[in-house]
């Protein structure tokens, strides 16, 4: 079996390679090295896969026609799992069109190419981000997204829209999944675990976005995979789940996890609100775990703990230093 892994050296992508490799797929990573954070830091993390015979790595981007057309003329592709885009709410308010032409775009030509070198089942990465603020908790599957509240969030719903619409044109089996805010070795330096780590163990001050009351779904990497290495086997039909811990954490609960996994105090800046943030997500999983056999099991104290070591171990800490 082989599998198309987009945005392979990015942190979800090169760890979901290493895991296809370790499970005996064969499988073709594409990414363009963006520079939203350093290339050398995605070069690192895709590294050990390089060194594998049943990897190979396309350096290009996800809106070039030819040169995707051109990875398909020449393989025999069982499954896309479309990671690339372009991340970040706060980003995308300012660069609202390059979002639009990433994500959507981007999409577009990965699902044209689907269609036409007849891959039947696809992988759409989406996020938590398009249930805006929603009312109700926990965030369910069924419940109404129309109302993003950041350009990210409404190409990723859009993202959705579309692979419903190749689905039903084309017979092409769609899963899409919403990441709750995925963290661990590798996390992109601009979020918020990795970022308050790096500071407090420079003993810097960390920004503090409100009053410490909002919050998130912290979903370690290794509940991540397990989730999207189930939608891959389970890949039929037209399908969204939640792919989250279900277990929402305070911001100011989680300084308080990073200060006791780091053993320091943080020093706290305190700044408004930006637009575009979300003021709490919650994952209700209920259909991931019926139908995918879906199951996180990582605390996030123990979380953090793992990313910890990471960083004290090297890797984060050169990421620090080429910030």
């Amino acid at each position: 079996m082989k599998a198309l892994v987009t945005g392979a050296a990015g942190f979800i992508g090169s760890h979901l390679c290493e895991r296809l490799l370790m499970d005996g797929w064969d499988v073709i990573g594409l990414d363009n090295f963006d520079r939203f954070y350093d290339p050398s830091v995605k070069r690192a993390n895709i590294a050990a896969c390089l060194e594998q015979k049943a990897f190979s790595l396309i350096e290009g981007d996800i809106r070039d026609v030819e040169r995707v057309g051109s990875i398909f003329g020449r393989n025999t592709v069982d499954i896309i799992v479309h990671l690339a885009a372009k991340a970040g709410v706060r980003p995308s308010i300012e660069d609202p069109l390059g979002y639009q032409d990433v994500n959507i775009n981007g999409t577009m030509v990965m699902l044209e190419a689907a269609k036409k070198y007849e891959v039947k089942k696809f992988i759409f990465a989406s996020s938590s981000s398009v249930y805006g603020n929603n009312k109700k908790v926990p965030f369910g599957e069924t419940d109404n997204v129309d109302f993003p509240i950041s350009p990210y969030a409404a190409t990723k719903k859009a993202g959705e829209l579309i692979c419903h619409t190749y689905h039903h044109l084309y017979e092409i089996d769609m899963t899409c999944l919403r990441f709750f805010t995925v963290y661990g070795p590798r996390q992109r330096p601009d979020l918020a675990i990795h970022k308050f780590t790096r500071l407090m163990e420079a003993d810097q001050p960390i920004p503090v976005f409100g009053d410490g009351s909002m919050a998130r779904d912290f979903t370690y990497i290794d509940d991540i995979l397990q989730g999207v290495l189930a939608a891959m086997a389970h890949c039929r039909g037209y399908k969204i789940y939640n792919l989250g811990e279900s277990c929402p954490c305070r911001l100011d609960d989680l300084i308080a996890h990073i200060e006791k996994a780091l053993g320091k105090k943080a020093v706290i800046q305190r700044l408004p609100v930006p637009p575009g943030d979300v003021m709490g997500t919650f994952a209700e999983i209920t259909r991931a775990r019926r139908e995918l056999g879906y199951n996180p099991v990582t605390q996030l104290p123990e979380g953090l703990r793992h990313f910890v070591q990471w960083f004290r171990a090297g890797s984060g800490a050169k990421q620090a230093h080429n910030q």
